[in-house]
């Protein structure tokens, strides 16, 4: 799907109105010409800080007053005096107290009179002295803020919102958190770009949702898309807690003595039987992605366990189908910020992406190639649209092979039936380790060696009809590469970095806020497969994927998995499997039963989007003869951690 692509620079008829416009909006780097890219020219030391508290219009806390968002700002002090107008660059967390932002967990700390010190991340340091105004948002029912923390929802997406708003000149502030002086954002021209990552993104995602005008971009990363594919996956749960435990880790002590009602709706909201309920609804963006009026800006780890992949595919797709403007970034890494993994690129890209859309500089970022996707560890290639041209699904079948659970995997149908029983100590990495050995817990499916490169590109969708033994069933599907490379260890700590204790400096630094952190290198191993994708599913959800149903043991039930979008090149000499099991340890839950599921392999299917299609998968096996099967265990990345429930 080609992008829509909105020039911005102004361009006035008259030369004569040049050196007005230029003088007004531009920095001075644009004094002598069409500018390409704004200039650290002003003080960061001299800048202006202060805080309003914006009115969202709500009553999250039940207290009979309107809930004040507290937002503190850093802007360049210059333009101001001169009367020029700047854009805002902002980020609306739930973080900033609590739990701190990045990867030294800053937090905002203030002066004397409640005027912010350090603003976490680089954003300020960087941008400011560049003509940028920053924006730190707390949440509602967060640090300073009034109202409930309610975890994407109204509270959540509103608040964020009515700071654009009020940006825009269409919301109330006040100079206190309850006071009556009313403060106006006449030092800004409007034009807004929201970033984040994890939680912060996701509200990126849900204020672009809304349509607000004045907000001209999102960069989300790592974001949530849908909160229900946070908590479940096709009715199975992928955590032992919802989102109650969440809002009462963000929320302020204050705001956790009044929001006991807010807490309670979450509770009834979000059953743990996995049913999507109309608290999952409001908290789902991608349904509202034809409103979406900013361009955006997706960066993504493709081994994300916590944030998994299926929100940035979801999102991006729907972004594609409204022909939003959008760019993507794809990583190896697990949940990390860029800033972590490729420091300097990102800095210089994310620049210049707010430079063409805030500023409206004709820089040609909006004509370089849509995605970098990340290869090998910091080996980068890039697409020119993201999925590729000539990328077409192809409809895998797989067939039994000469043992038991030990398949071949093909385009022509296969015949039969396999048999595998849920075992919730066995992950995935278990599963792909004995790929060529029979075990009871899972079914694998193979290709022969590949004769050439075949790349995956886009979300997979695995058909199974499967017949279980007991009255609730829980299936899982992953895709793996079988075959020695050298990856990212997304599963150790720091989930594919390794943090140094040497720093470099990303803008102007002051006493309280340092604009230099901890540089970072790739941390790799040694891997003999790679799970490249994977989908969960509760069987009850057969006939609707809102809600599940009790199985009647003995009968066959057809079921679709959708897996999470990946970008991968299967090297020619490696495999590719499909395995097909039950719980995958500390991914999903298990189910209340442990039943023994028999596949119909006749009516199943892996329909996967390959570059060149059926053709290439074709290609790729033509010649290929079943390898030899291995029964020694092979080594992944390692098993997954319980540990993610923080976006």
């Amino acid at each position: 799907m080609p992008i829509r692509m909105r020039f911005t620079i102004w361009r006035p008829l008259a030369t004569a109105a040049i050196t007005v416009l230029v003088a007004t909006f531009l920095t001075p780097a644009a004094a002598h010409g069409t500018p390409r890219e704004s200039r650290p020219v002003y003080s960061y030391t001299n800048a202006i800080r202060e805080a309003v508290w914006v009115d969202t219009g709500l009553d999250g806390d039940g207290d009979g007053r309107g809930d004040r968002v507290a937002v503190d700002i850093v802007r360049p002090r210059e333009p101001a005096a001169r009367g020029r107008k700047v854009p805002v660059i902002m980020d609306a967390s739930p973080y900033y107290s609590c739990c701190g932002r990045g990867n030294e967990s800053q937090r905002k700390t203030y002066d004397a009179a409640g005027d912010v010190v350090q603003m976490p991340l680089f954003y300020d340091n960087y941008f400011v002295p560049r003509g940028y105004a920053f924006v730190g948002v707390d949440l509602a029912g967060t640090n300073r803020s009034d109202g409930c923390a309610d975890v994407g929802g109204r509270s959540d997406v509103l608040s964020a919102k009515a700071v654009v708003d009020w940006l825009n000149g269409r919301a109330r502030a006040y100079t206190t958190r309850t006071g009556t002086t009313t403060a106006t954002a006449d030092w800004t021209n409007g034009r807004t770009g929201m970033i984040g990552k994890s939680w912060d993104g996701t509200i990126a995602n849900g204020v672009a949702a809304t349509g607000v005008k004045g907000l001209r971009t999102v960069v989300p990363i790592a974001a949530i898309s849908s909160w229900y594919d946070y908590y479940f996956a096709q009715g199975a749960p992928l955590y032992d807690s919802g989102p109650d435990w969440l809002s009462d880790y963000v929320d302020s002590p204050d705001a956790r003595a009044r929001c006991a009602a807010v807490q309670r709706h979450l509770v009834d909201g979000a059953p743990r039987s996995g049913d999507r309920t109309p608290l999952w609804t409001e908290r789902d963006y991608v349904k509202d992605a034809g409103k979406v009026r900013a361009s955006v800006f997706v960066v993504h780890g493709l081994q994300d366990l916590n944030v998994r992949t299926r929100h940035f595919g979801q999102w991006w797709d729907a972004l594609a189908k409204n022909r939003v403007e959008r760019k993507i970034w794809l990583s190896q890494t697990g949940h990390v910020d860029p800033f972590d993994f490729r420091r300097a690129a990102w800095a210089d890209t994310l620049h210049r992406w707010f430079d063409h859309e805030l500023l409206g500089y004709d820089n040609g970022v909006d004509r370089e190639p849509m995605a970098d996707i990340e290869r090998h560890p910091d080996q980068w290639v890039t697409s020119k649209v993201w999925p590729p041209r000539g990328t077409r699904t192809a409809t895998l079948r797989p067939a039994a092979g000469p043992q038991p659970g030990v398949g071949t995997l093909g385009l022509r149908g296969g015949t039969g039936t396999e048999t595998f029983t849920d075992d919730p100590r066995l992950s995935e990495t278990d599963w792909a380790a004995r790929t060529d050995t029979p075990t009871p817990g899972k079914a694998g499916f193979v290709t022969g060696p590949l004769t050439r490169d075949l790349r995956l590109s886009g979300s997979s969708k695995v058909t199974v009809t499967a017949t279980p033994t007991t009255a609730t069933a829980h299936l899982s599907a992953v895709l793996v590469d079988l075959g020695p490379d050298t990856v990212r260890d997304y599963a150790a700590s720091g989930e594919g970095i390794t943090t140094l204790t040497d720093r470099t400096c990303w803008g102007e630094s002051t006493a309280g806020d340092s604009a230099c952190f901890k540089e970072t290198k790739a941390r790799t191993t040694d891997v003999d497969f790679t799970v490249v994708s994977r989908g969960w599913a509760d069987l009850g959800t057969y006939a609707d994927p809102g809600r599940g149903v009790p199985l009647t043991p003995g009968r066959a039930y057809t079921l679709t998995l959708d897996l999470a979008a990946t970008d991968h090149v299967v090297p020619a000499g490696h495999r590719l499997a499909l395995i097909v099991a039950g719980t995958d340890k500390d991914l999903i839950d298990p189910p209340a039963d442990t039943p023994t599921l028999t596949l119909d392999l006749a009516r199943t299917t892996a329909r996967v989007p390959f570059v060149g299609g059926a053709g290439a998968f074709a290609a790729a096996t033509a010649g290929s003869t079943a390898a030899t099967p291995d029964s020694g265990r092979r080594d992944g990345a390692g098993a997954p951690r319980q540990t993610y429930r923080i976006p």
